[in-house]
């Protein structure tokens, strides 16, 4: 079964060997190697027996010098198939141009669908699509990926709230959702503003509440800064006066902004020598066929001229009617960087230091937290780096909300 199923890939020839005792010849030929089966003997000077095609120069080789004749009689295998097939070049012709059609065909947008959203804004998503490029006729290859294409319509088309894309086949499928506001009031709960974090007080609004501090007063943290706690004088009894009156107590939520300057001390280090990277403007584009983990060039051979290199790549796979094939196109753009060494002074290594406390500091405490001033407490240097210890002052929001029970 083995020696059968090699020989439909390989090739067989059934050849005829006639001549004295011809028997004789195919032992020869076994005793250099060749393989013969289905030998018959038809008549007693012919021998039929079938070879391999890759035994066929063989076999006229070793005929040479003897009084055998050889003649081939039958003719098996994928080989043969094969170089009948090619003799009709018409067709081979043919079926090429009909699969780079169907192919070609496979990896155009034909439909674009969009649902889930009022027609207007079906039709400014219609026109952004337009824009990108994506209508039907485009090429599938030019098109940015499903991810990218949502992030664009998101920010291009404010009126949605989210956007899904799907490409199944030769179609792309969108789905949005409208972007509906909606404003609820919520009715906030009894309670007390109090200090986050101790400072001076610079500035002061209070839109609910009693405050109980006032401009230029230095608060700790914990400290109460506006009451939700309100009293009102009112009668105990009708006709009573002065002394029968009693408090009302009135629980709110108590609400306000309150300004306050404070500290705080950050360490920071500053290299002396940095490196920067910085894009020269040069780059090549090369593009393969991937098949599962090789990689077939088709445009960009060889190597860019420079050495270093920042490369994006980006695959798209190729289609079939609505299959994936598991065939990728990939495009690959080489740009060329460098790297640029300076070495500070530690003027400017500090000027660096302070500017890097800064950034990090509001990036803790917001945006809506002010830098006033700073001060260099300590500076040192030590293996090629500026310590600094500093002291910065801030002009932040100290309200923290604190919930307030009727029975406080």
């Amino acid at each position: 079964m083995k020696q059968k199923e090699e020989s439909i890939i390989t090739g067989s020839v059934t050849i005829s060997v006639r001549g004295n005792k011809p028997e004789l010849f195919f032992q020869h030929c076994t005793s250099y190697g060749i393989r013969i089966w289905n030998v018959t003997k038809p008549k007693g000077d012919t021998c039929n027996g079938t070879i391999r095609l890759t035994d066929v120069k063989h076999i006229k080789r070793l005929r040479r010098g003897t009084n055998y004749k050889i003649k081939f009689i039958d003719r098996k295998g994928y080989p043969f198939v094969i170089r009948r097939y090619l003799r009709k070049k018409e067709l081979i012709i043919a079926f090429i141009l009909s699969m780079l059609l169907i192919f070609g065909l496979s990896n155009i947008v034909w439909e674009v669908k969009i649902t889930g959203v009022p027609k207007d804004i079906e039709e400014k998503i219609n026109k952004q699509l337009n824009q990108y490029g994506i209508h039907p006729g485009s090429w599938i290859f030019s098109l940015d990926s499903p991810k990218e294409i949502q992030q664009q319509l998101l920010d291009d088309v404010p009126e949605l709230l989210w956007v899904g894309i799907d490409q199944k086949g030769t179609t792309f499928y969108l789905e949005g959702v409208e972007k509906v506001v909606v404003k609820e009031e919520e009715k906030k709960k009894p309670r007390n503003l109090i200090a986050a974090k101790k400072g001076t007080i610079k500035k002061m609004y209070v839109s609910q509440g009693v405050a109980q501090v006032e401009v230029h007063d230095f608060v700790e943290k914990g400290d109460l800064l506006v009451s939700g706690k309100m009293g009102t004088e009112a009668d105990n009894n009708e006709g009573k006066k002065g002394k029968d009156k009693k408090k009302k107590i009135r629980y709110v939520a108590a609400d306000g902004e309150i300004t306050a300057t404070t500290w705080y001390e950050v360490k920071v280090t500053a290299p002396l020598e940095t490196s920067t990277e910085r894009l020269t403007g040069n780059q090549e584009e090369k593009y393969h066929i991937a098949f599962g983990d090789v990689k077939l060039p088709i445009w960009g051979f060889g190597s860019p001229e420079f050495t270093e290199i920042h490369r994006e790549e980006m695959e798209k796979p190729l289609r079939f009617f609505k299959w994936d094939l598991p065939i990728k196109f990939i495009e690959t753009k080489l740009y060329e960087k460098t790297y640029i060494n300076y070495k500070r002074t530690e003027k400017e290594a500090i000027e660096v230091g302070i500017k890097q406390a800064k950034e990090q500091l509001k990036l803790q405490l917001g945006p809506e937290a002010k830098i006033l001033s700073e001060k260099v407490l300590h500076e040192s240097i030590q293996n090629g780096k500026v310590k600094l210890h500093l002291y910065i002052s801030v002009e932040e929001n100290i309200v923290e909300a604190q919930p307030l029970g009727q029975g406080d």
